[in-house]
């Protein structure tokens, strides 16, 4: 307790921005029993939570693609040479994870399991999905714009279903069509025997649309590790088993389209073989037929030996004119199909490539960009930029490819022209042979030719046929789809230790939040924060109905600190002329009366004439404490200049030492009443006749009458009442003491309620017990009622 006058000044500011942990944390401690009731109900909704919750589990599983760049170790046989692999692109681990998160991809897995309709089973507080459900919708004919709609539905007795909705309510049959507005056409079919009475279910119907959208959000396809082909696919999904079937479903469909794109090019192959073998059949059979008619307009049955001779030594040459003649017509094919542009978007039969492995690699890119092309198509236009990107690809390729053609043809030609000249020296001694058997040679050269071109063809087709038939996905499952154990939400662990948290931080955010929120006077640091003016006494909370406390017997903490208080004024009034007291404070209602009858109480018993002075003329309250009616009173004596001092006095029945001045009249101008020039007349008289006087004045914080009693005054006690008193009020104290408008000030802090830990729990009682009165309290109460004092 501090009872020096003076401070030595120090900032404020600096004072409010620390922040008191040691109170903090003492104030924690004194409400433990908080902490345990608050980690209870935390760890009790974490409990509630998880029992509630619908748990989430994560499918895993992982596919290995035949990446070349990144020694993927999945391929084809290479039995038929190099033509399996022409069948299809070269692949790309990058390409296949896009592949797999295609809508197109999820679109086909959710038309076939039928994911747009979830049913459930109706629960207390949350519904359970099921995956094999009792009862199944059957769609006879959908709406064009599918509104997401969920249908509850009951088992009636006579084998009828109640099928309710917020719009409809109706009764149906199994098996039966049912129309409803924005769905279409339906049907629900019983899976087993009737649907159990006392359970309700309910099915939820979307779009497929926004089904792939809800996948797309649940499925993560991602490559962990770019040393490897390996792509890992995730799922998050409250069903392990419909979770485990969605993933091995988009693993099916997207071998199977895999696989289909590979048939695209053989079946483009074979188609354009087959027009091809078409063709130079018909030729081939043209030239047998004209070889017949030759010979039997001729008569020709058998050719001599020179003819013979020619023909063994010219059949090398053929046969290598014969092959550059196919190379080229297959040239020439390839030329046209690549100009014709009817043909832009189709893929290029990669049967009939020449063996020339940079136009391999052309095809190889230019048909995977066709495919990628139209798996991009199922879900833009072609006006994306994604598409014209891929035009501008496909289009740059057709030049390239068609200038690798044209080097490719002038190259064969110059070797064809190479082997006709060197036949031509063989073809001089052709002269010697007859003239017919010389057209015969002809005949059976473009025979050979055209014999050749047509076995080429077939068996190209038959080598595509067979590789068609050998297919196999660019990827291959290594990990199943599968559930782990336990869910991935809620972690058990995690939420339990979380409303452990929750729950011990709870009290401590209280508390803080508190005391930046409140605005009242709690403890000795929010006075010492925010003035400097010295606190003189602490008064705790009286818990009797009595407002006179303090008697010459009594050991109680009031009684005590009220001592410490009248020790403390001693320190302030030195000389003996310097006995008068002002009593304030902020606003009414912080105990002035209460203080005023104890402190007067207190310095009766030391011997010294005390005496109370009523000053609050507008509320006046002293007298009515005591019980008593004095007939004049301070009002009195103002007005009438024949009443002296001696006659305003009334002795108190509490102490022969104490006696009251009143108020008398309440006057229509008190501020003017105490400005008056008798009251320095009536000062001066009473200063002779008593040792101590104490002026109860109105509240300082709401009208002037204090700071004009002041200047009566030798100390002025501040009056603050704990979780009573606002702390910007003290602005008023600070006030007064700064600019010295007072002599001397001090603050009293009244009604301190004891709080372990905190606050102003500083133990009162001196080691004579907290608000006790030992055995003299039945003798005091009843002290206190002969008096007629009530409680302030």
């Amino acid at each position: 307790m501090d009872i020096t006058p003076q401070h030595t000044p120090f900032p404020i500011e600096d004072k409010e921005a620390t922040f008191d942990v040691k109170r903090f944390l003492s104030r924690l401690l004194s409400i433990w029993p908080w902490f345990l009731a608050s980690i209870f109900v935390g760890v009790l909704a974490a409990l509630l939570y998880l029992r509630y919750q619908t748990p989430v589990y994560n499918i895993t599983g992982r596919l290995l693609v035949n990446d070349d760049k990144k020694g993927g170790v999945l391929g084809q046989t290479d039995a038929l040479g190099n033509m399996s692999g022409l069948l299809g692109a070269k692949n790309s681990v990058d390409n296949e994870v896009e592949v797999l998160k295609t809508k197109d991809l999820l679109e086909k897995v959710v038309l076939d399991m039928k994911l747009n309709v979830k049913y459930y089973k109706k629960g207390s507080l949350r519904d359970v999905e099921l995956y094999k459900s009792p009862f199944s919708v059957v769609f006879l004919k959908e709406a064009d714009t599918i509104k997401t709609t969920t249908f509850n539905l009951e088992q009636l007795p006579n084998a009828k279903l109640a099928l309710k909705t917020d719009d409809i309510d109706i009764v149906v049959d199994y098996d039966k069509p049912i129309f409803v507005k924005n769905i279409g056409f339906f049907q629900i079919h019983r899976n087993g025997p009737l649907l159990n009475k006392d359970i309700q279910y309910s099915f939820l119907i979307k779009s497929v649309d926004a089904e792939v959208a809800f996948l797309m959000k649940k499925i993560t396809v991602e490559v962990t590790n770019r040393q490897t082909a390996i792509i890992n696919l995730s799922m998050e999904y409250p069903i392990p088993k419909k979770g485990e079937d969605i993933l091995n479903k988009l693993i099916e469909k997207y071998v199977q389209g895999n696989i289909d794109d590979k048939n695209i090019i053989a079946d483009s192959t074979i188609k354009f073989i087959k027009n091809r073998l078409a063709y130079i059949g018909g030729e081939l059979g043209g030239i047998e037929g004209n070889i017949q008619g030759f010979k039997e307009r001729n008569n020709l049955i058998e050719m001599s030996e020179q003819s013979k001779m020619l023909i063994q030594n010219t059949s090398q040459y053929v046969k290598g004119i014969a092959e550059i003649e196919t190379q080229l017509s297959i040239l020439n094919s390839l030329k046209a199909y690549l100009k014709d542009e009817s043909k832009n978007q189709r893929v290029l039969p990669s049967s009939l490539l020449l063996p020339d492995v940079v136009f391999n690699g052309l095809v190889e890119r230019y048909n995977g960009l066709l495919l990628e092309r139209d798996r991009w198509l199922t879900g833009v236009t072609d006006t994306n930029p994604k598409i014209v990107d891929i035009d501008h690809q496909i289009a740059a390729l057709r030049v390239d490819m068609l200038s690798n053609l044209e080097n490719s043809q002038r190259n064969l030609i110059i070797n064809r022209d190479g082997l006709r000249r060197q036949m031509a020296g063989v073809e001089g001694n052709m002269r010697q042979v007859p003239e017919v058997e010389r057209n015969y040679l002809d005949l059976a050269r473009q025979q050979q030719i055209k014999q050749q071109l047509y076995l080429f063809l077939m068996q190209k087709s038959e080598e595509t046929a067979i590789s068609k038939t050998a297919n196999l996905s660019n990827a291959k499952t290594i990990d199943s789809p599968k559930s782990e154990i336990n869910p991935i939400r809620p972690n058990k662990q995690i939420v339990t230790l979380v409303g452990f948290f929750v729950g011990l931080l709870f009290p401590i955010g209280f508390i803080y939040l508190k005391d930046i929120f409140n605005n009242r006077i709690e403890t000795k640091d929010d006075i010492t924060k925010l003035t400097q003016v010295p606190v003189l006494g602490e008064i705790s909370h009286n818990k009797m109905a009595d407002n006179l406390i303090v008697s010459s017997d009594s050991r109680s903490a009031i009684s005590e600190q009220f001592r410490g208080l009248r020790t403390n004024l001693s320190f302030y009034l030195h000389n003996k002329d310097e006995k008068v007291i002002l009593l304030t404070s902020s606003m009414s209602g912080e105990g002035k009366s209460f203080v005023t009858i104890n402190l007067g109480n207190v310095l009766a018993l030391t011997g010294k004439k005390v005496l109370l002075m009523e000053l609050d003329l507008r509320k006046p309250g002293l007298s009515v404490k005591f019980g008593v009616k004095p007939p004049i009173g301070f009002t009195n004596f103002i007005i009438n200049d024949s009443l002296k001092a001696s006659e305003l006095v009334v002795p108190l029945a509490t102490h022969p030492n104490l006696y009251l001045l009143s108020s008398g009249p309440i006057p229509p101008n008190p501020a003017e009443s105490l400005m008056s020039s008798r009251m320095e007349i009536l000062m001066d008289d009473l200063k002779k006749q008593f040792d101590y006087i104490i002026m109860d004045a109105p509240p300082i914080g709401l009208v002037t009458d204090a700071q004009l009693l002041s200047a009566h005054a030798d100390l002025c006690l501040y009056l603050v009442r704990q979780k009573y008193t606002f702390k910007e009020q003290l602005n008023i104290v600070d006030g007064l003491y700064r600019s010295k408008k007072m002599k001397k000030i001090g603050i009293v802090v009244n009604d301190i309620v004891e709080n372990k830990g905190y606050g102003y729990g500083y133990g009162y009682g001196y080691g004579y017990g907290y608000g006790t009165y030992n055995t003299e309290t039945t003798k005091k109460k009843s002290w206190m009622q002969r008096l007629g004092l009530k409680k302030g």
